[in-house]
């Protein structure tokens, strides 16, 4: 099968790379994953409506991993198949494998430049982020160069994008490949793990084209912000505020923002508890700007409740009044193999709402979230969790469903990771 092919392909790469790692006593190493997770969904992303039945399914992530080291040269390449339990038939001519990764780095003193197909992640993923909770995760097509002197690091990303290889039509970028054109961002950051402050700015410019080939135009849309941290005894305390401009993906002029502030206390080495707030800004009233932001390419996931119904997902009805997010946890740490958190969300739009000319209440209800983490080895690795969310009619307008309906979303999932071999230096 196609598939097999593509791994035995990998294979013979990797006993290459790693003959020559022997030779010249330079490093090689090869890494698996084989992620599961089955999930129960009964109003998960978007709410159900009443006589709607649950969803069930088991997905799959199963990622090969090799990366070789020399002086001044890195290059990683890692492929993986992902999908749901029984979606392949048993005889299969055309499997689905693909690259996530494959890029090379070339380091001189201070300096590197990285090329090739790359998760780019920063911070706390809040606007760019490796989207590891997708089954497939995310990566860019893109060139990035750096200098560090360790306690100032400045990245520089640089991407432009095809969906094919054209005869004509100049540059024209149609759909279906990555969601933009052209990507330049500018990332620095102070600090290091050394000293209790750190702070990072960053400033990225994406492009969009609109039109046809025959006629296309181009758009672009900056995002300007900065994310700090503070860490010293038992306080983590972060906090971030970016601010959008330009036109957006549809041609439109765009002036929104958002900000966000939490702190973590940990009161022993078992208890720590939460808070935090996040506030992005919405479209609203009879203005001809979209004044809703959009977080981009960051993890979601994390931060707007684990059930993904803000920025995961979308908004309904042609409405986004944006999202202010109130959360307070607690943390337990029962042993050194288990530990456990719960998360309250309470949810409330940035905008009032209105909707067939009635306004209706800001609120749109309450999440519970709670997760269980289970080291069973070093490179195994069990977790499970359970939410709700209690929603109510605002909810129904702008994410659609029945708020009279019970929403819940259960998960288990099963991560092992085992390091196949390496060679030392």
């Amino acid at each position: 099968m196609r598939t097999l092919r593509n791994i035995f392909t990998i294979l013979l790469l990797a006993s290459s790379f790693s003959l020559s790692a022997q030779e010249d006593k330079e490093a090689f190493s090869m890494s698996a994953q084989l992620r599961s997770r089955g999930e129960y969904r009964n109003g998960a992303l978007f709410p159900r409506t009443e006589g709607e039945l649950p969803a069930t399914f088991i997905n799959d992530r199963v990622r090969l991993s090799m990366d070789y080291k020399r002086p001044n040269l890195e290059l990683k390449l890692a492929g993986q198949h992902v999908g749901v339990w029984g979606q392949d038939p048993q005889v299969d001519k055309n499997g689905r494998f693909m690259l996530n990764e494959a890029w090379g780095k070339i380091n001189y003193n201070k300096f590197y430049i990285q090329i090739g197909r790359q998760v780019i992640s920063y911070d706390d993923e809040r606007i760019l982020g490796a989207l590891d909770w997708n089954t497939s995760g995310r990566f860019h097509d893109a060139l990035k160069a750096g200098y560090s002197t360790g306690i100032n690091s400045v990245d520089l990303i640089l991407a432009f994008n095809q969906n094919d290889e054209k005869i004509k039509g100049g540059s024209y970028y149609a759909l279906g490949g990555q969601p933009y054109k052209s990507m330049q961002t500018v990332w620095y950051h102070y600090g290091n793990n050394t000293i209790p402050f750190n702070i990072s700015l960053l400033a990225m410019n994406l492009g969009w084209q609109l039109g046809d080939e025959n006629n296309p135009s181009n758009r672009y849309m900056q995002t300007l912000g900065s994310y700090a941290t503070y860490k010293k005894k038992a306080w983590n305390v972060n906090g971030s505020i970016y601010y959008q401009t330009g036109k957006n993906d549809k041609g439109a002029s765009v002036s929104a923002y958002m900000g966000s502030v939490s702190a973590r206390l940990n009161l022993n080495p078992v208890w720590a508890l939460g808070i935090g707030s996040d506030y992005l800004s919405g479209n609203g009233g009879n203005s001809s700007k979209v004044k809703a932001f959009n977080p981009l390419y960051g993890t979601h996931h994390k931060f707007y409740g684990t059930m993904d119904y803000f920025y995961a997902s979308g908004f309904m009805n042609n409405l986004n009044p944006g999202l202010w997010d109130n959360q307070v946890s607690t943390f337990v740490k029962a042993s050194k193999k288990v530990d456990a958190s719960l998360t309250y969300h309470y949810f409330r739009t940035a905008k009032d709402v209105y909707f067939e000319n009635q306004k209706y209440d800001k609120s749109l209800g309450s999440e519970f979230d709670f997760q269980i983490n289970w080291s069973i080895m070093p490179d195994v690795k069990l977790m499970a969790g359970y939410s709700i969310m209690l929603g109510n009619k605002t909810m129904d307008i702008v994410k659609g469903g029945n708020h009279k309906s019970w929403q819940d979303w259960g998960w288990i999932s099963i991560n092992i990771t085992p390091q196949l071999f390496t060679t030392a230096k």
